[in-house]
């Protein structure tokens, strides 16, 4: 009995050894920035641009307590992360929860099981994401290993785009104008513009040893723009794409969508000596006398250890901006690592066609700067609308409010010529439906590249390719690519496939942020399954999901709910909320108890290669870190038992 109580504690130690709670505080504020001849007031967390990054292990849990100390309702969301049973943590503002308001804060609690790779975090509520964002990086967990060779170095690249302007201004100026915003002065690595623009100051620098193999993990947080991004005298190898591994892809020039990200392997072997690393802009609008694009060029300096910092760098030569070919070429030319994820889902369960489109609608009577039309976009005919500010669509289903949101998104375009639709229409799926999606970007002028992101999935990409879908195209289904967010060509397609296996409310749009304020998105309602750990659990008590004076009150005395397990625990099915027809929607929702929901006011839509702290004062790394609440009761009862086990012995 003493043996097998003592074989008892050593199986409980184990997991404990691996699991761990990587905790940090997002402080969201304003600060000055003095870049490109100006000062400039920005929104930022912990005072940085970018902001502090998050490293963890797969599997580990995150609590991150985001505390709003700006003028402007905020939410942050975690890019690329699936939030299994945790769709309150998901982020964007009314679909998965309240904004967190002015001297409000709330604590976002989730896990990343099955996850590694680079994925990112940045604000979901206005253009408050051109400057609040980072890295969120996920290793293996001790033990495990790179599919691929091991890097010597690991550097964050956050590319993002500047305006000399508040940017939540530039945001409402185009929005009252029924416009698009004006483009951006400049690009930025990791928050630096480089010297190549009049009045820079600053560059980023990242110093490597010769003969090593560096992992760039490069991420595209800019809010407008595709990018292209080269080191002279280097070239990528291509292992990973939106945190999920690829098979090897050799390539001089890396293509990056808004919201994409990228880990490449560079070999250190050239000729000691700086260079640049260098990025611009990839236009994708047609015709080009449509685009409107910033046209420079950002940098900063891969520098070899005892090269002089003031030697002239490389520069490489970067693709012409137009250039569709090499784009299209890097984008169809990934493919998955066969056995390091799940296989390709079939049968097929749903299958729709979502057509993306650009347009104009008549001003709305708020735009008062529009001048009788304003640009407008849809999906399927349909352009969305976030709900009012009474409640989250999320809050709106989990509490059984009427009128918020419609379930009648259609399965198709409409027919040719048919008006654009204004709704919040979502799609409902079954618990582990096999979903396939057809994008189509239609070649009506003008057109682009729309990078169109799922969240709570990543999905394979079994073809895509330019002009209309033929209707019958051979799929990859032995070693597609899988993403989160897939650059759909100009006048082009894709065809993508997902199990919808995560019940919430999970929002699909376009990463071109002037896009979502048009219409251009949707949301999947996915249903719980029927059994244990398919069903989704009840919120933690700190989550504002209706967003009236009252909840929020309730939500700052509340209880704080404990960080979940990577396996949540059963809990009873929720009762879906009922859904109105088309065009219904009063202005002051109503709970199922019959009392109404006060709307309040709308919402407003260190550098990360230095070491980032957790509360606990330690270092991110890839070793684990503080231990879940849990954890601490698993200790004390292994203790106990090899306590037990210890004196037993002594006394025999």
């Amino acid at each position: 009995m003493v043996r097998l109580l003592l074989a008892l504690a050593l199986l409980l130690v184990g997991p404990v050894a691996d699991a761990a709670t990587a905790k940090y505080t997002f402080t969201v504020g304003s600060m000055q920035i003095n870049q490109l001849c100006s000062t400039t007031s920005i929104i930022a967390v912990n005072g940085q641009l970018p902001g502090p990054s998050i490293e963890v292990n797969e599997g580990d849990a995150v609590e991150v307590k985001v505390i709003n100390n700006s003028p402007y309702n905020v939410t942050i969301h975690w890019h690329g992360v699936f939030q299994l049973m945790t769709p309150w943590a998901d982020g964007p503002s009314l679909v998965s929860q309240c904004p967190i308001q002015p001297s409000g804060s709330y604590t976002y609690r989730f896990a990343v099981p099955g996850q590694e790779g680079t994925l990112w975090w940045h604000a979901h509520s206005s253009f408050l994401r051109a400057t609040v964002y980072s890295a969120f990086i996920v290793r293996p967990r001790a033990g495990n290993a790179y599919p691929f060779p091991a890097p010597d170095m690991e550097v964050p690249i956050v590319l993002g785009e500047w305006w000399n302007r508040n940017v939540v201004d530039v945001e409402n100026d185009a929005v009252l104008a029924g416009q698009l915003p004006a483009q951006s002065d400049a690009f930025t690595v990791n928050g630096k513009t480089g010297l190549l623009y009049p009045c820079a100051n600053d560059t980023f620098t990242a110093v490597v040893e010769p003969n090593a193999r560096v992992l760039l993990r490069v991420i595209n947080a800019g809010l407008n723009s595709h990018l292209f991004f080269k080191v002279a005298g280097h070239n990528f190898t291509v292992v990973a794409v939106d945190g999920s591994y690829t098979s090897n892809l050799n390539t001089d020039t890396l293509v990056i969508a808004p919201g994409q990200t990228v880990d490449a392997l560079v070999s250190t072997a050239a000729a000691p000596g700086n260079y640049y690393m260098a990025v611009m802009a990839h236009d994708t609008m047609s015709p080009l006398t449509f685009a409107a694009s910033d046209t420079s060029t950002a940098t900063a300096i891969l520098q070899y250890n005892g090269t002089s910092p003031t030697a002239t760098p490389a520069m490489p030569t970067m693709p012409s901006s137009s250039d569709a070919a090499t784009a299209n070429a890097f984008y169809f030319g990934l493919r998955g690592l066969a056995g390091t994820g799940p296989a390709v889902p079939a049968p097929v369960d749903v299958s729709m066609t979502i057509e993306l489109g650009l347009g104009q609608l008549p001003c709305d009577p708020s735009q008062t700067k529009c001048n009788g039309t304003a640009a407008a976009a849809a999906m399927n005919g349909v352009s969305f609308r976030l709900p009012g500010p009474e409640a989250s669509l999320l809050g709106a289903h989990m509490n059984g409010l009427a009128g918020v949101f419609t379930e009648d998104f259609p399965d198709g375009p409409p027919p040719s010529g048919t008006a654009m639709a204004v709704g919040t229409k979502v799609k409902k799926l079954a618990y582990n439906s096999v979903v396939e999606i057809v994008l189509q970007n239609p070649s009506a002028v003008p057109t682009e590249n729309h990078p169109i992101h799922l969240h709570g999935f990543n999905f394979f990409v079994l073809a895509q390719g330019v002009g209309a879908f033929p209707g019958t195209v051979a799929y990859n289904l032995v070693d597609p690519v899988a993403r989160n967010t897939i650059a759909v060509p100009g006048g082009g397609w894709a065809v993508i496939r997902f199990v919808a296996n995560n019940p919430g409310m999970w929002f699909f749009h376009c990463h071109l942020d002037p896009h979502v304020p048009m219409g251009l998105g949707m949301v999947f309602h996915v249903d719980s399954g029927t059994t244990p750990g398919t069903t989704l659990p009840l919120p933690p008590a700190d989550w504002v999901g209706v967003c009236d004076a009252q909840n929020y009150a309730t939500a700052a005395a509340a209880v704080v709910a404990p960080a979940p397990a990577a396996a949540p625990a059963p809990a009873p099915t929720l009762a879906p909320a009922s859904a109105p027809g088309p065009g219904a929607g009063p202005a002051n929702s109503t709970r199922a108890d019959g009392s109404t929901v006060k709307p309040r006011a709308a919402d407003h839509k260190p550098s990360p290669s230095v070491p980032q702290h957790r509360e606990d004062g330690r270092p991110s790394s890839s070793s684990a870190g503080p231990r879940a609440a849990g954890g601490h009761l698993t200790c004390l009862l292994c203790f106990t038992i090899l306590l037990f086990f210890v004196l037993h012995e002594h006394s025999a």
